[in-house]
């Protein structure tokens, strides 16, 4: 009997896991964390890891004033910090009330007092402050364009012009006090304006430039653009603010890689930031895996490709998927008929797309033991409902943490290996 760890689908699993472990807040904050600044100390923080991060503060500086927005089911139990629950992808009614008192709580600081800003992916749905518009008008937007297939950077463009507190807004609401800010970063490149929609970073972008992108992407511009009031990076209302990433997918990839070369893998990082269409990144993975496969002698090392990065789905159907998923039966068709390649696909996050599923693992009997086309599942976005059959679905749970997508394609030798690396 081989180790769990040395077959191929709990391999896969474990590199999901260590990938994941190395972003938790309470492994990796503390580091970034400077001592207690004497005076008053305001923690504010959205996002999937927002209360993670702040009970990792509180583990080193012990109780603090201030308050943060997660996910609902993302709690942690904290001891000063005011936590609330809100929706994501599409804000709600309990985002929006937690953002009004997060503004008023920064209201009247001074320069003496201190601000630590923890701010991770979610926080664009989760701080929620529109401008010019109501909630049912953002959550429209916001709808149509998760629907759209937009990247995230052209979205959180969107996202900034129609909100109050996006854009730099949130830290110049804290002006004149200092602001660090804290980023887990889940956006290809890790630029922290585009995490979060960069509410402690300026914005360049015109409100004609996010006009611009909806009519891209086949949207109409709400006239509440005009409205617009971000930040520009010049603002000298943005000069006591530090940004800075603490995690980000390239950390990730390289624990998973690290991992993998220690069982015995070759590894190549195809990048950690890639974007794009989950079918079409997918059908290209596919035709990268099978040339691999045709060239590997009987004593050569498994091989491993990994990749990172955000990929979209473009709504066609009514059914229940997300870009991990849809990525993974994509690929399922592109490798069918490969016997010795096995793959998964999962957000970091434990949610792929509005699901409560991280993601799924691919064999290469998928499409074999299924009962549903994957060609129809495909065509109604129904690639949860697809896994959900096998019982091929990577479930998490809340991870705390988010560094988006992660993808691992494991390719076996034609040898005796294959006895080793058991299904």
């Amino acid at each position: 009997m081989t180790d769990p760890i040395l077959t191929p689908l709990p391999f896969l699993r474990a590199l999901f896991a260590r990938a994941v472990s190395v972003a938790d807040p309470m492994a990796m904050l503390a580091d970034h964390l400077p001592a207690r600044p004497s005076g008053r100390v305001v923690v504010i923080g959205a996002g999937k890891a927002s209360a993670r991060m702040a009970e990792a503060v509180e583990a080193v500086w012990g109780p603090c004033e201030g308050l943060v927005i997660t996910r609902y089911g993302y709690g942690r139990p904290l001891r000063g910090i005011e936590l609330v629950e809100a929706a994501h992808p599409v804000p709600d009614e309990a985002g929006l009330r937690a953002t009004e008192r997060m503004l008023r709580l920064l209201g009247g600081l001074g320069p003496e007092d201190f601000v630590l800003a923890l701010v991770s992916g979610g926080t664009s749905a989760l701080l929620c402050a529109p401008q010019g518009l109501d909630l049912a008008e953002k959550q429209a937007v916001n709808a149509a364009l998760l629907a759209s297939g937009a990247p995230i950077s052209d979205m959180n463009i969107v996202r900034k012009h129609l909100s109050a507190v996006k854009g730099g807004q949130l830290a110049a609401a804290a002006y004149p006090a200092r602001m660090l800010c804290l980023m887990i970063s889940d956006v290809p490149g890790d630029d922290p304006a585009v995490i979060g929609s960069g509410p402690t970073v300026g914005e360049s972008s015109s409100p004609a430039d996010a006009a611009a992108i909806l009519a891209r992407w086949g949207l109409t511009a709400p006239k509440a653009l005009g409205a617009s009031s971000v930040v520009s990076p010049a603002d000298a209302r943005l000069s006591r603010v530090e940004n800075r990433v603490i995690a980000a997918p390239a950390q990730s990839l390289h624990a998973a890689k690290a991992m993998a070369e220690a069982a015995g893998c070759s590894v190549h990082v195809l990048g950690d930031a890639i974007e794009g269409e989950a079918r079409t990144v997918a059908a290209l993975h596919a035709a990268g895996a099978r040339a691999i496969a045709a060239t590997l002698g009987r004593e050569a090392k498994p091989i491993l490709l990994l990749s990172g990065g955000e990929l979209t789905v473009t709504r066609r159907g009514d059914g229940i998927g997300g870009p991990n998923a849809e990525y993974a039966l994509a690929l399922a068709q592109g490798l069918m008929g490969y016997e010795r390649i096995f793959a998964l696909a999962c957000d970091t996050d434990g949610v792929d797309g509005a699901a409560e599923v991280a993601g799924a693992v691919v064999t290469p009997d998928t499409l074999t033991r299924s009962q549903i086309e994957a060609t129809d599942a495909l065509n109604s976005n129904d690639a949860h409902s697809f896994f959900a059959a096998l019982n091929d679905q990577v479930i998490t749970g809340p991870t705390l943490t988010n560094v988006n997508d992660f993808r691992a394609i494991l390719i076996l030798p034609p040898s005796g290996t294959n006895s080793y690396w058991q299904r």
